[in-house]
Protein backbone atom coordinates (compact mmCIF):
# COMPACT_ATOMS: atom_id res chain seq x y z
CA UNK A 1 0.00 0.00 0.00
CA UNK A 2 1.81 3.11 -0.92
CA UNK A 3 1.16 5.76 1.58
CA UNK A 4 1.45 10.01 1.48
CA UNK A 5 1.94 11.79 4.87
CA UNK A 6 0.58 15.07 4.85
CA UNK A 7 1.70 17.33 7.66
CA UNK A 8 5.21 16.89 9.43
CA UNK A 9 5.20 17.69 12.60
CA UNK A 10 4.85 15.37 15.78
CA UNK A 11 2.38 13.28 14.84
CA UNK A 12 3.13 13.31 10.98
CA UNK A 13 6.48 12.11 12.36
CA UNK A 14 5.39 9.60 14.52
CA UNK A 15 3.09 8.11 11.75
CA UNK A 16 5.69 8.18 9.29
CA UNK A 17 8.36 6.12 11.43
CA UNK A 18 5.74 3.76 12.41
CA UNK A 19 4.63 3.24 8.71
CA UNK A 20 8.46 2.11 7.97
CA UNK A 21 8.16 -0.32 10.16
CA UNK A 22 5.62 -2.10 8.36
CA UNK A 23 5.98 -4.83 5.73
CA UNK A 24 4.23 -3.89 2.68
CA UNK A 25 3.56 -0.37 3.52
CA UNK A 26 5.19 1.96 1.27
CA UNK A 27 6.09 5.61 2.22
CA UNK A 28 5.97 7.48 -1.26
CA UNK A 29 4.88 11.15 -0.78
CA UNK A 30 5.30 13.75 2.11
CA UNK A 31 3.59 17.15 2.29
CA UNK A 32 4.54 20.54 4.13
CA UNK A 33 4.97 23.90 2.97
CA UNK A 34 8.14 23.87 5.41
CA UNK A 35 10.91 23.95 3.67
CA UNK A 36 13.26 22.51 6.37
CA UNK A 37 11.11 19.36 7.45
CA UNK A 38 9.81 18.68 3.69
CA UNK A 39 14.08 18.35 3.29
CA UNK A 40 13.80 15.74 6.12
CA UNK A 41 14.83 17.67 9.04
CA UNK A 42 12.55 17.06 11.83
CA UNK A 43 14.83 17.92 14.29
CA UNK A 44 13.05 20.53 16.05
CA UNK A 45 9.43 18.87 16.72
CA UNK A 46 8.54 18.41 20.14
CA UNK A 47 5.25 16.88 21.16
CA UNK A 48 3.70 15.76 24.51
CA UNK A 49 5.37 12.24 24.33
CA UNK A 50 8.16 10.66 23.20
CA UNK A 51 11.81 12.40 22.86
CA UNK A 52 12.41 15.41 20.01
CA UNK A 53 12.60 14.78 15.97
CA UNK A 54 14.93 13.06 13.93
CA UNK A 55 16.48 13.64 10.50
CA UNK A 56 14.94 11.64 8.08
CA UNK A 57 15.60 10.35 4.16
CA UNK A 58 13.02 11.79 1.89
CA UNK A 59 15.26 11.49 -1.39
CA UNK A 60 13.01 9.17 -2.49
CA UNK A 61 9.65 10.15 -1.83
CA UNK A 62 7.87 12.71 -4.00
CA UNK A 63 7.98 15.71 -1.84
CA UNK A 64 4.72 18.30 -2.25
CA UNK A 65 3.95 21.72 -0.45
CA UNK A 66 0.39 22.12 -1.17
CA UNK A 67 -2.01 19.27 -0.30
CA UNK A 68 -3.95 19.26 -4.04
CA UNK A 69 -0.37 18.63 -5.86
CA UNK A 70 -0.20 15.31 -3.62
CA UNK A 71 -3.78 14.16 -4.10
CA UNK A 72 -3.10 14.66 -7.55
CA UNK A 73 -0.35 12.07 -7.50
CA UNK A 74 -1.76 9.04 -9.14
CA UNK A 75 1.16 6.99 -7.30
CA UNK A 76 -0.76 7.83 -3.78
CA UNK A 77 -3.51 4.90 -2.83
CA UNK A 78 -3.79 6.46 1.08
CA UNK A 79 -3.27 9.67 2.83
CA UNK A 80 -2.50 10.14 6.50
CA UNK A 81 -3.73 13.74 7.35
CA UNK A 82 -1.54 15.03 10.32
CA UNK A 83 -2.39 18.58 9.29
CA UNK A 84 -4.50 21.55 12.00
CA UNK A 85 -7.98 20.53 12.75
CA UNK A 86 -9.18 22.98 10.99
CA UNK A 87 -8.12 21.33 7.39
CA UNK A 88 -9.26 17.82 8.21
CA UNK A 89 -12.44 18.13 6.83
CA UNK A 90 -11.81 20.19 3.58
CA UNK A 91 -8.27 17.95 3.21
CA UNK A 92 -10.11 14.59 4.02
CA UNK A 93 -12.88 15.59 1.72
CA UNK A 94 -10.55 16.28 -1.35
CA UNK A 95 -8.53 13.21 -0.88
CA UNK A 96 -11.63 10.72 -1.17
CA UNK A 97 -13.13 12.62 -3.83
CA UNK A 98 -9.35 11.72 -5.69
CA UNK A 99 -9.80 8.15 -4.86
CA UNK A 100 -7.62 8.14 -1.73
CA UNK A 101 -8.02 6.06 1.08
CA UNK A 102 -8.15 8.60 4.10
CA UNK A 103 -6.40 8.22 7.54
CA UNK A 104 -7.15 11.55 9.35
CA UNK A 105 -5.46 12.57 12.85
CA UNK A 106 -7.75 13.24 15.77
CA UNK A 107 -10.19 15.33 16.35
CA UNK A 108 -11.75 14.24 13.36
CA UNK A 109 -13.29 17.77 12.69
CA UNK A 110 -13.93 21.08 14.46
CA UNK A 111 -18.17 20.93 14.33
CA UNK A 112 -19.92 18.35 13.87
CA UNK A 113 -21.42 19.07 10.61
CA UNK A 114 -17.85 18.68 9.14
CA UNK A 115 -17.79 14.77 10.48
CA UNK A 116 -20.73 14.52 8.67
CA UNK A 117 -19.70 15.50 5.42
CA UNK A 118 -16.51 13.36 5.54
CA UNK A 119 -18.61 10.19 6.16
CA UNK A 120 -21.15 11.23 3.44
CA UNK A 121 -17.96 12.13 0.65
CA UNK A 122 -16.10 9.04 1.70
CA UNK A 123 -19.80 6.46 1.20
CA UNK A 124 -19.83 8.13 -2.16
CA UNK A 125 -17.19 7.77 -3.51
CA UNK A 126 -16.25 4.35 -2.25
CA UNK A 127 -12.70 4.86 0.00
CA UNK A 128 -11.84 4.18 3.43
CA UNK A 129 -12.26 6.67 6.43
CA UNK A 130 -10.99 6.32 9.53
CA UNK A 131 -9.89 8.57 12.31
CA UNK A 132 -6.89 7.93 14.16
CA UNK A 133 -8.45 7.33 17.65
CA UNK A 134 -5.02 5.57 18.60
CA UNK A 135 -5.93 5.19 22.06
CA UNK A 136 -8.42 2.10 21.05
CA UNK A 137 -5.04 0.31 20.10
CA UNK A 138 -2.86 1.05 22.91
CA UNK A 139 -2.04 -1.70 25.33
CA UNK A 140 -2.97 -0.53 28.60
CA UNK A 141 -6.48 0.51 26.76
CA UNK A 142 -6.91 -2.53 25.40
CA UNK A 143 -6.25 -4.58 28.39
CA UNK A 144 -9.39 -1.87 29.58
CA UNK A 145 -11.41 -3.11 26.77
CA UNK A 146 -10.64 -6.95 27.18
CA UNK A 147 -11.44 -7.11 31.10
CA UNK A 148 -14.52 -5.32 30.33
CA UNK A 149 -15.74 -7.79 27.89
CA UNK A 150 -15.60 -10.89 30.38
CA UNK A 151 -19.29 -10.34 30.32
CA UNK A 152 -21.07 -11.26 34.20
CA UNK A 153 -17.81 -11.95 35.62
CA UNK A 154 -17.15 -7.90 35.51
CA UNK A 155 -20.54 -6.76 35.13
CA UNK A 156 -21.84 -3.24 35.05
CA UNK A 157 -19.59 0.05 35.04
CA UNK A 158 -21.03 1.95 37.91
CA UNK A 159 -17.62 4.70 37.87
CA UNK A 160 -15.33 5.57 35.57
CA UNK A 161 -12.63 8.30 35.55
CA UNK A 162 -10.79 9.31 33.06
CA UNK A 163 -7.55 12.00 33.48
CA UNK A 164 -5.50 13.21 31.20
CA UNK A 165 -3.20 16.35 31.19
CA UNK A 166 0.07 17.73 29.88
CA UNK A 167 1.63 21.31 29.55
CA UNK A 168 0.19 23.62 26.99
CA UNK A 169 1.90 22.96 23.20
CA UNK A 170 4.49 25.78 23.46
CA UNK A 171 5.75 23.44 20.58
CA UNK A 172 3.19 24.39 17.80
CA UNK A 173 1.64 27.61 17.70
CA UNK A 174 -1.20 26.10 15.49
CA UNK A 175 -2.39 24.04 19.05
CA UNK A 176 -2.60 27.11 21.25
CA UNK A 177 -4.93 28.56 18.67
CA UNK A 178 -8.74 27.09 18.96
CA UNK A 179 -10.25 28.76 15.44
CA UNK A 180 -7.66 25.93 14.46
CA UNK A 181 -7.29 22.99 17.43
CA UNK A 182 -10.47 23.66 19.21
CA UNK A 183 -8.34 24.22 22.29
CA UNK A 184 -6.84 21.80 24.89
CA UNK A 185 -9.84 20.25 26.46
CA UNK A 186 -10.95 19.70 22.75
CA UNK A 187 -7.42 18.17 21.66
CA UNK A 188 -6.50 16.19 24.24
CA UNK A 189 -9.40 14.89 25.99
CA UNK A 190 -11.37 13.60 22.72
CA UNK A 191 -9.17 10.66 23.10
CA UNK A 192 -11.21 9.93 26.47
CA UNK A 193 -14.22 11.02 25.24
CA UNK A 194 -14.08 8.47 22.56
CA UNK A 195 -13.14 5.94 25.47
CA UNK A 196 -16.20 6.67 26.79
CA UNK A 197 -18.41 6.29 24.36
CA UNK A 198 -16.44 3.05 22.73
CA UNK A 199 -16.67 1.06 26.07
CA UNK A 200 -19.61 2.48 27.70
CA UNK A 201 -22.05 4.24 25.16
CA UNK A 202 -23.66 7.41 24.80
CA UNK A 203 -24.71 9.07 27.57
CA UNK A 204 -28.20 10.66 28.73
CA UNK A 205 -26.77 14.00 30.28
CA UNK A 206 -23.36 15.77 30.96
CA UNK A 207 -22.38 18.39 33.09
CA UNK A 208 -19.19 20.15 33.75
CA UNK A 209 -16.77 22.87 35.48
CA UNK A 210 -13.67 24.16 34.35
CA UNK A 211 -11.00 27.30 33.07
CA UNK A 212 -9.87 28.65 30.49
CA UNK A 213 -7.10 30.73 29.81
CA UNK A 214 -5.49 29.88 26.79
CA UNK A 215 -3.14 33.10 27.31
CA UNK A 216 -1.27 31.25 30.49
CA UNK A 217 -1.59 28.11 28.72
CA UNK A 218 -4.50 26.88 30.92
CA UNK A 219 -7.32 24.89 29.85
CA UNK A 220 -8.77 22.27 32.23
CA UNK A 221 -12.38 20.49 32.39
CA UNK A 222 -13.88 18.02 34.93
CA UNK A 223 -16.97 16.53 32.91
CA UNK A 224 -19.41 14.01 33.93
CA UNK A 225 -21.31 11.53 31.59
CA UNK A 226 -24.54 10.44 33.19
CA UNK A 227 -25.59 7.35 32.12
CA UNK A 228 -28.75 5.33 33.36
CA UNK A 229 -28.82 3.65 36.25
CA UNK A 230 -26.95 6.55 37.92
CA UNK A 231 -23.97 5.39 36.80
CA UNK A 232 -21.13 7.88 35.71
CA UNK A 233 -17.99 8.48 33.88
CA UNK A 234 -15.74 11.50 34.49
CA UNK A 235 -13.29 12.71 31.75
CA UNK A 236 -11.18 15.62 33.22
CA UNK A 237 -8.01 17.28 32.95
CA UNK A 238 -6.60 19.52 29.59
CA UNK A 239 -3.70 21.77 29.54
CA UNK A 240 -1.85 22.68 32.21
CA UNK A 241 1.05 25.36 32.58
CA UNK A 242 4.06 25.48 29.68
CA UNK A 243 6.97 23.90 29.25
CA UNK A 244 7.31 21.70 32.71
CA UNK A 245 4.43 20.42 33.50
CA UNK A 246 4.53 16.41 32.87
CA UNK A 247 2.37 14.74 30.45
CA UNK A 248 -0.28 11.77 32.27
CA UNK A 249 -3.02 9.67 31.83
CA UNK A 250 -4.72 7.26 33.67
CA UNK A 251 -8.08 5.62 34.45
CA UNK A 252 -10.17 3.80 37.24
CA UNK A 253 -12.89 2.27 36.44
CA UNK A 254 -15.68 0.73 39.08
CA UNK A 255 -17.62 -2.33 38.08
CA UNK A 256 -19.90 -5.05 39.58
CA UNK A 257 -16.64 -7.69 39.59
CA UNK A 258 -13.76 -5.32 40.71
CA UNK A 259 -11.77 -2.23 39.75
CA UNK A 260 -9.45 -1.74 36.84
CA UNK A 261 -6.78 0.58 37.64
CA UNK A 262 -3.67 2.51 35.13
CA UNK A 263 -1.73 5.41 35.34
CA UNK A 264 1.14 6.01 32.89
CA UNK A 265 3.11 7.21 36.29
CA UNK A 266 4.82 3.38 36.67
CA UNK A 267 1.44 1.99 37.50
CA UNK A 268 0.39 -1.11 34.59
CA UNK A 269 -3.47 -1.82 34.49
CA UNK A 270 -4.31 -4.05 37.29
CA UNK A 271 -7.57 -5.57 38.55
CA UNK A 272 -8.53 -5.54 42.14
CA UNK A 273 -11.84 -7.91 41.79
CA UNK A 274 -14.69 -7.70 44.03
CA UNK A 275 -13.55 -11.46 45.72
CA UNK A 276 -10.23 -9.60 47.06
CA UNK A 277 -7.70 -10.89 44.38
CA UNK A 278 -5.30 -8.99 42.55
CA UNK A 279 -4.98 -9.69 38.88
CA UNK A 280 -1.93 -7.83 36.76
CA UNK A 281 -3.45 -7.21 33.22
CA UNK A 282 -1.43 -9.23 29.86
CA UNK A 283 -0.58 -6.19 27.40
CA UNK A 284 1.14 -7.10 24.14
CA UNK A 285 4.31 -5.86 23.57
CA UNK A 286 3.30 -3.76 20.88
CA UNK A 287 3.38 0.14 19.33
CA UNK A 288 -0.32 1.77 19.03
CA UNK A 289 0.44 3.78 16.46
CA UNK A 290 1.92 1.07 14.13
CA UNK A 291 -1.08 -1.39 15.29
CA UNK A 292 -3.13 1.78 13.67
CA UNK A 293 -1.74 2.21 10.81
CA UNK A 294 -1.54 -1.38 9.86
CA UNK A 295 -5.28 -1.81 10.68
CA UNK A 296 -6.04 0.92 8.51
CA UNK A 297 -3.99 -0.20 5.65
CA UNK A 298 -5.44 -3.58 5.97
CA UNK A 299 -8.94 -2.56 5.90
CA UNK A 300 -7.99 -0.40 2.56
CA UNK A 301 -6.13 -3.71 1.11
CA UNK A 302 -9.61 -5.12 1.48
CA UNK A 303 -12.29 -2.36 0.94
CA UNK A 304 -14.12 -2.94 4.29
CA UNK A 305 -15.11 -0.49 6.02
CA UNK A 306 -12.75 0.09 9.95
CA UNK A 307 -15.28 -1.83 12.42
CA UNK A 308 -12.61 -1.50 15.27
CA UNK A 309 -12.58 2.39 14.65
CA UNK A 310 -15.67 3.63 13.06
CA UNK A 311 -15.70 6.71 11.39
CA UNK A 312 -19.18 7.68 12.97
CA UNK A 313 -18.07 7.12 16.61
CA UNK A 314 -15.35 9.85 15.76
CA UNK A 315 -18.14 12.47 14.47
CA UNK A 316 -20.21 11.24 18.03
CA UNK A 317 -16.83 11.88 19.91
CA UNK A 318 -16.62 15.34 18.56
CA UNK A 319 -19.93 16.15 19.32
CA UNK A 320 -19.80 15.08 22.89
CA UNK A 321 -16.56 16.97 23.49
CA UNK A 322 -17.83 20.58 22.32
CA UNK A 323 -21.19 19.48 24.38
CA UNK A 324 -18.67 19.22 27.31
CA UNK A 325 -17.43 22.89 26.74
CA UNK A 326 -21.06 24.13 26.53
CA UNK A 327 -21.74 22.49 29.66
CA UNK A 328 -18.50 23.76 30.93
CA UNK A 329 -19.65 27.35 30.31
CA UNK A 330 -23.11 26.34 32.29
CA UNK A 331 -20.61 25.82 35.27
CA UNK A 332 -21.97 22.40 36.93
CA UNK A 333 -25.59 22.30 35.16
CA UNK A 334 -26.75 19.10 33.78
CA UNK A 335 -27.94 19.25 30.20
CA UNK A 336 -29.18 16.46 28.28
CA UNK A 337 -26.67 14.40 25.37
CA UNK A 338 -28.39 13.89 21.82
CA UNK A 339 -26.03 12.12 20.03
Amino acid sequence: MRVAVAGLGFMGSTHIRALQSIPGAELVAVCSRDEKKLGGDLSGVQGNLGGPGERLDFSKVSRYREIRELLDDPNVDAVDLCLPTQMHASAAIEAVQAGKHVLVEKPMALDAASAREMIAAAAKHRRVLMVAQVLRFFPMYEALQKVLARGKSMGEMRSAIFRRRCAAPAWSEWLGDPEQSGGGVFDLLIHDVDMCLHLFGKPEAISATGYEALGSGIDVISATLHYPGQRTAVVTGGWHHPKSYPFLMEYTVVSDGGTVEYSSLDRPPVLYSADGEREALPMEDKDGYRAELEYFLECCRKGVSPELCKPQDSADAVTLTLLMLEARKRNGEKIPCDL
